[in-house]
């Protein structure tokens, strides 16, 4: 069976209300997938959710290198819009008639971490994957949705990157292919100039614009998980817009620009 890591994030998932017409095409995507035979994990970040629940408790967004600062009043935030993000996606894949099970990388000890320090704070950097509990879901039948919560040495909550997270988890699975759906199409060779978008682009490549500086803020941590995918086993990546319907199916069938990186 082939084995697909699908990373939803940015305003991809602005709306999680069960009407949204994006929300729903995914799970129909997904449960298309899973009905061909293949099997599916689906990483989550949370992005808008985050921003909206620390304005409404008074706290302000802060972010260094693409990377959320998480001090300890923000990572229970984090934890608690993250949440409520991961029970609305495996709800509506559920309702999709694909059963799901949504997960943190605190269950079973999924995913590991250690923090950043400062200025990161509690945010983390992924140390280790434990597949356990993705595996035993894939054989009761069942499609992982995974939080980027994670824990470190001592069993404290840090908040992970999701791009970071799917990455590491991709490279563990050994999938065929990641899926890096966000609000961003294509890989720029400048960041600035639209026509400048990469269809292919080789590891090592994307190893030199992230030392120029070409992958940078958001971009920088959705290559950076690419590489640590390819290089702990994944076939390959693939980055696409997930803001429209039915994306995952379009990117499955070659029907949208995408940027494929490849060992």
């Amino acid at each position: 069976m082939t084995r697909l890591v699908v990373k939803m994030g940015g305003h991809a998932l602005d709306d999680l209300d069960p009407t949204s017409e994006v929300l729903r095409a995914l799970a129909e995507d997904i449960a298309g997938v899973v009905a061909l035979g293949d099997l599916v994990c689906v990483v989550h970040g949370g992005g808008p959710q985050i921003a909206e629940l620390l304005d409404r408790v008074g706290l302000v967004s802060q972010f260094h290198e693409g990377l959320r600062v998480t001090p300890p009043a923000t990572m229970s935030v984090v934890a608690m819009a993250l949440a409520q993000v991961n029970h609305a996606l495996a709800a509506a894949l559920s309702h999709a008639g694909l059963p799901s099970v949504g997960v943190s990388g605190a269950d079973a000890g999924l995913t590991h971490a250690t923090s950043l320090g400062d200025p990161w704070e509690r945010a983390g950097s992924v140390t280790s994957i434990d597949v356990g509990v993705v595996e035993a879901l894939w054989r009761g039948g069942y499609t992982p949705v995974v939080s980027p919560v994670a824990v470190d040495d001592d069993g404290r909550l840090l908040n992970c990157n999701a791009d970071a997270v799917a990455g590491a988890l991709a490279g563990a699975l050994g999938a065929e292919t990641l899926v890096l759906l966000s609000d961003i199409a294509q890989l720029r060779a400048d960041p600035d100039d639209p026509a400048s978008a990469l269809a292919r682009v080789s590891a090592s490549t994307v190893e030199d614009m992230i030392s120029s500086g070409a992958a940078r803020d958001g971009m920088r941590p959705k290559m950076n998980a690419a590489l640590d995918a390819l290089g702990a086993g994944a076939r390959r990546v693939v980055l696409a817009d997930g803001t429209r319907p039915h994306a995952l199916r379009d990117v499955v069938q070659g029907l949208v620009p995408t940027t494929e990186v490849v060992s």
